[in-house]
């Protein structure tokens, strides 16, 4: 997982000084300072300590019989060295020393079909294309196209009176251990180093010495973008002493959910064909690589793209499992159009911090895998700024008890509402009615009277679901709209589609579409979703389709904040595999739709009595 260029590129260019530190005093004094509940930048973040640490982690992922090791870049305010102890802002990054040249999965592959005792049919596994070069973006470190460890957020924190601890993920720079994409050992290294600071593991630095962290209160705070921000999703799960609070940007929470989507083989956006081998083997830079390779074999073999079923390896990499443990205040951030690190991933995450009770907010936003420092920088600075004073420097300045959602609205403006889904959202459906191979109908009124009615489409994943959607007439999908919206109709969580299906193929992709048919004719997709019918009784459970029989087929797409304007119409556009995501059989697998019997849930704000007076 790679954050988009832009905001890769960002990470490795320090703000100017003056820019986040407002002008900062040449002494250092005692202590750090609070105003209008947050820290002020009474610290020079040109005066700091650095040093090299190596913490223990109690596992040995490489298997050499000793204990991995965590290497770190600690930045800490000179005032340290005369006895003042500072919290911890600490980014832990696979990125940090760079990236290989990887090549992906081939993609252009026929569907898996189970044999008739239910073994997983054969595929074409073979590799091709080299990765794109937004990972060479992302190097930082000592790797190839790499420059020194840094973050753009450094002297911000630094000039308030906090450290800035740069933790170098398992099997990457100068860390040992082997990289496994989001699996357990990750989390224990990323964890160990949170007990380093507060005095529960060792650390030793270049020449073997050991070295204790005396200059620090051992709060702590983890912060980061993609898979920097996925890290401490996994240490918060661990529960563990010390991690008061996370701010987790375009981050993962469950890893089956960025390569899969329930049974279906489906890629992050932009990144067709990447899989977890993938990811581990341009992450792993360690100098002595060899020691890893049985590691990476065995994980290229466990995530399997053959059936794509959600199994044991893919649970070990789901936080939402341990959601139960987190202390920490989470400070949620995503962009709604984020196609990499899609929404389902931070939607799952805060509804379950939710009904844990523990201190969230989000910030939801109209781009897609940046961070929010790009886009509204002044307050974002306040916003982080305020959750770590409150949380790392203990001063109560009332966060918990403002709105816990910042959203920016489709005309870039920004608002602030208690909470997220919006509260007053309510599902309400639309039925179909015929005309999809051109358009067809959607109403609120019910399901049709009448016999049933069953269109058909058929694949062809050589064309963008875009342009599908897009077009007028084609056998290749079919698409069914509401008539004009006379009045805005807000879709706030997570939209469903329930059909009756039939295939003519014992295997299909199946993908829905959410659209905005504009008064001009033009077409926006919304959100989409994915389902493997196989696996219509489970995302762990492959079950072959028999051709002509009708089957119950679920989608689930992307949970989203979207506002329909009047004159606007909301549509449904049903294809089969999707170009851009899903795996790309060979065109001419049928897929049929009981029109009268498939409908569209949507999580209405105002329920179905606001979509009704809208679209009714």
């Amino acid at each position: 997982m790679r954050s988009a260029r832009s905001a890769l590129l960002a990470a490795v260019v320090a703000l100017p000084m003056t820019a986040l530190t407002g002008g900062v005093a040449s002494a250092a004094p005692p202590g750090p300072v609070f105003a209008d509940g947050q820290a002020q930048p009474v610290f020079d973040p040109a005066d700091v300590v650095r040093e090299d640490v190596w913490v223990r982690a109690p596992v040995d992922s490489d298997g050499d019989g000793r204990d991995d090791e965590v290497h770190l870049e600690v930045v800490r305010p000179r005032a340290t060295d005369q006895g003042l102890r500072v919290p911890v802002v600490y980014q832990a990054s696979p990125y940090f020393s760079g990236g290989n040249d990887v090549t992906n999965h081939n993609v252009d592959v026929e569907l898996h079909v189970p044999d008739r005792h239910g073994h997983p049919g054969g595929r074409d596994g073979k590799r091709h294309g080299v990765a794109g070069d937004e990972r060479v973006a992302a190097a930082l470190g000592t790797g190839p196209n790499a420059v020194p460890i840094g973050w753009q957020y450094e002297q911000f924190f630094v000039a308030r009176g906090y450290a800035v601890v740069y933790g170098e993920s398992l099997g990457t720079g100068k860390s040992t251990g082997c990289p496994t994409t989001g699996g357990r050992n990750e989390t224990i290294g990323a964890k160990s180093v949170v007990d380093w600071l507060n005095g529960r593991t060792s650390a030793r630095n270049a020449k073997g010495e050991p070295v204790r962290a005396g200059w620090t209160t051992g709060k702590t705070g983890m912060m980061g973008v993609s898979y920097n921000g996925t890290l401490p999703n996994a240490v918060a799960t661990t529960g563990v002493k010390g991690l008061e609070a996370i701010v987790p940007i375009g981050a993962i929470s469950s890893w089956y959910d960025y390569y899969r989507a329930d049974g279906a083989v489906v890629a992050p956006g932009g990144y067709q064909g990447e899989d977890a081998d993938v990811l581990a083997e341009y992450v792993h830079t360690r100098a002595d690589r060899e020691i890893c390779k049985p590691v990476l074999e065995r994980l290229a073999k466990e995530q399997d793209r053959v059936t794509g079923d959600y199994s044991g390896f893919w649970d070990e990499r789901n936080y939402l499992n341990d959601v139960g443990k987190v202390r920490a205040a989470v400070l949620a951030v995503h962009g709604l159009n984020d196609w990499n690190v899609k929404t389902k991933q931070v939607a799952q995450w805060y509804e379950a911090l939710k009904q844990r009770g523990v201190p969230h907010k989000i910030w939801l936003h109209q781009s897609g895998h940046v961070d929010p420092l790009s886009l509204r920088r002044e307050e974002w600075l306040r916003t982080v700024n305020r959750w770590f004073t409150r949380y790392l420097h203990g001063q109560h300045n009332g966060v918990e008890s403002e709105p816990r959602a910042t959203l920016q609205r489709e005309d870039k403006s920004w608002v602030d509402e208690a909470e997220w889904p919006a509260p007053g959202t309510a599902e309400a459906e639309l039925r179909l009615r015929p005309g999809g191979p051109t358009t067809g109908g959607l109403s609120p009124h019910g399901r049709r009277p009448g016999a049933p009615v069953a269109e058909k489409l058929t694949d062809d994943a050589t064309k963008r679901a875009e342009d599908l959607a897009s077009a007028a007439s084609s056998p290749n999908r079919l698409a069914y709209l509401t008539e004009p919206a006379r009045a805005e109709v807000r879709v706030s969580g997570t939209t469903k589609v329930d059909a009756r299906l039939s295939f003519d193929r014992p295997a299909a992709n199946v993908t829905a579409l959410l659209v905005d048919r504009a008064p001009d004719g033009s077409t926006h997709v919304i959100t989409r979703g994915w389902t493997d019918p196989q696996n219509r009784h489970g995302a762990d459970h492959t079950q072959p389709l028999r051709p002509g029989q009708w089957y119950r087929v679920g989608v689930e797409m992307q949970p989203d904040d979207y506002v329909l304007k009047p004159g606007h119409r909301l549509g449904l556009v049903v294809l089969s595999s999707d170009h851009d995501f899903t795996l790309r059989p060979k065109p001419g697998a049928g897929v049929t739709v009981d029109v009268t019997n498939t409908r569209l849930v949507l999580p209405v704000v105002g329920g179905a009595r606001s979509l009704f007076r809208s679209l009714g």
